[in-house]
């Protein structure tokens, strides 16, 4: 496979940033691998070797892990792993999908009560799309159950010129969203916008994830936006006490 190299030299291979996956196999190699339970990772030079990658490209990975909270690197002391955060399973601050969160806790995910509709945007759908008031955009609701347990109610809504005049009726929009927008328009959400609510939610919603009374709802309200900074996706999910979620803060 030929590798490309992009306008500020990033090695690619397959499209893809090698630092990303290496970033990956080290985050797996700590949860479960090769560093389960170790304190400390080797030196970049033995990293590098084990790899097959070149000392940049570690160090490239380890600027990253450092950032999202899995290791510190220490003068004197080394590259130290934070091993509560390696094992965290459902973190806020990373891309959040629910199939995933789901298979994590042993369940099996599907969904359910798929409703695809499409209207205009109203003003302030339209302003947080950066498109046109009137314009047409795909709303895809549905109910996602782990195991036969309602656990979130998923509410996400795609500009249609997105979709550059590809006709939908074929598609399978019970797939996780962030696959389905990939596929479908070649576009990839790369960072969000979350607003946090509790919420009540609406009696469609309750009934739907069979809650009891006075059992509240976490919802996120996300922006979700492409490389070029461009607004993608809203998405509007209702999560039950199924999920637990965690965040991780860094300080300095």
């Amino acid at each position: 496979m030929k590798k490309q190299t992009d306008t500020n030299g990033s090695t690619r291979l397959g499209g893809e940033l090698i630092s990303a996956r290496v970033v990956e196999r080290l985050a797996q190699e700590m949860r479960s691998g090769l560093y389960a339970g170790h304190d400390r990772l080797p030196p970049e030079t033995e990293l590098a070797a084990a790899l097959g990658v070149s000392r940049t490209v570690v160090r490239d990975a380890l600027s990253e892990l450092e950032r999202e909270g899995f290791i510190e690197r220490v003068r004197g002391i080394g590259t130290v792993v934070n091993r509560d955060v390696v094992m965290l399973q459902s973190r806020m601050d990373h891309k959040l999908e629910f199939y995933s969160m789901i298979y994590a806790k042993g369940k099996q995910p599907r969904s359910d009560n798929l409703e695809v509709t499409r209207e205009e945007a109203d003003e302030r759908l339209a302003r947080s799309l950066n498109i046109a008031p009137g314009d047409v955009v795909v709303r895809i609701c549905r109910r996602v159950l782990a195991n036969d347990t309602p656990v979130l109610y998923s509410n996400d809504i795609i500009p249609l010129a997105l979709f550059g005049g590809r006709k939908l009726d074929k598609a399978e929009f019970s797939r996780p969203v962030f696959e389905l927008l990939y596929e479908l328009t070649g576009q990839q959400a790369t960072s969000t916008v979350a607003h946090i609510h509790a919420v009540e939610g609406g009696a469609a919603v309750r009934r739907l994830l069979r809650l009891r009374e006075g059992q509240a709802l976490l919802m996120l309200d996300e922006t979700c936006y492409s490389r070029l900074c461009q607004p993608i996706l809203r998405c509007y999910t209702y999560y039950t006490n199924f999920f637990d979620f965690a965040m991780v803060r860094k300080m300095m």
